[in-house]
């Protein structure tokens, strides 16, 4: 039972983390703030990838934030977050050295905290995902 207690606690703990930094930078993509409408034209999808982006990440930190959705919100948050890490790789850089605008590097790592976050939340509730959740029995 103490076992059950702790990865509960990891779960909320973990969903807590992903959840928070998915919403905080909500404010940032719908605003139109300068930082964010350089990244998204970069990547030639701006306004209407920044504005869809914010809402498929707050649609992710909800289900995550829901017990009983926590898979299917870490499933999501892998797909955002995943796009996010590409785009960094590819067109962006790490540090966003590549649109001008130099962060140190703090939206890569948020984004892999978010993945990695998740990843696990993913593991942890496994045998509750749809479909495949049953193999896991």
């Amino acid at each position: 039972m103490q076992f059950q207690n702790k990865q509960s606690t990891l779960s909320w703990l973990l969903r807590l983390v992903a959840a928070a930094i998915l919403l905080q930078t909500l404010f940032f993509k719908f605003t139109g703030a300068e930082e964010s409408v350089k990244i998204f034209s970069a990547l030639g999808v701006e306004p209407w990838g920044r504005i869809g982006t914010g809402m498929m990440e707050l649609l992710a930190a909800v289900l995550l934030l829901v017990p009983r959705t926590a898979a299917i919100g870490a499933l999501f948050s892998l797909g955002v977050i995943g796009g996010a890490l590409v785009s960094h790789l590819t067109v962006l850089g790490i540090f966003l050295e590549k649109v001008g605008v130099n962060d140190g590097g703090t939206l890569f790592f948020l984004a892999v905290v978010v993945f990695l976050a998740s990843l696990s939340v993913l593991y942890l509730h496994r045998r509750e995902i749809p479909v495949l959740g049953m193999r896991f029995q």
